[in-house]
């Protein structure tokens, strides 16, 4: 049996395991949810995928997607 895992890595070095794969540049919310564009207000945590690194390793891989908080200024570009 293959495992395949994934995790968020917060700014601060804290992770956190998640449903699935990410992609690169995506916006996400504090549980690593996608969000949706165009968001409803610029007064929100949001991060970024800045970083995917995996980990190969007999019987399964770990994904870690390194995160990088947007602020409200660069958010305001993605509000509709």
């Amino acid at each position: 049996m293959y495992i395949r895992e994934y995790f968020i890595v917060f700014p601060e070095g804290d992770s956190q395991e998640i449903h699935g794969r990410l992609m690169l540049n995506q916006l996400v919310d504090m549980n690593g949810n996608p969000l949706d564009l165009p968001l409803p207000t610029n007064r929100m945590i949001v991060f970024q995928v800045m970083k995917i690194k995996t980990n190969e390793y007999k019987g399964g891989a770990q994904t870690y997607h390194f995160l990088e908080q947007v602020s409200a200024q660069e958010l305001a570009e993605h509000v509709g």
